[in-house]
């Protein structure tokens, strides 16, 4: 079993900041200290999420340079739209 080690981490904030975060943990029921670990730990997972977002963009950017294979926007459009009205369909083929 592995187990993890936290360690402190000191953050300086500005006195609003930190009276609004002891409010809303009053409020909450939780500790400040609850509060502050859970919105790093959404901080970053939201921007792990947005790195991994723009890295698939730059391997299709690069894709698309090597292949030149892409959809257009009335195909891709044409195909979202079947998508939002519930249709289960498969994306159009890619072209050059």
């Amino acid at each position: 079993m592995t187990t993890s080690v936290a360690k402190p981490m000191s953050v300086k904030i500005d006195l609003e900041t930190r009276t609004r975060m002891e409010q809303l943990a009053v409020v909450r029921r939780r500790s400040t200290h609850w509060m502050m670990r859970e919105a790093i730990m959404q901080y970053v997972e939201r921007e792990e999420q947005r790195e991994a977002f723009r890295q698939d963009a730059l391997q299709a950017w690069d894709d698309y340079k090597a292949t030149g294979l892409h959809v257009t926007l009335e195909e891709a459009d044409a195909w979202l739209a079947k998508l939002e009205a519930g249709e289960d369909v498969e994306p159009p083929p890619c072209h050059v």
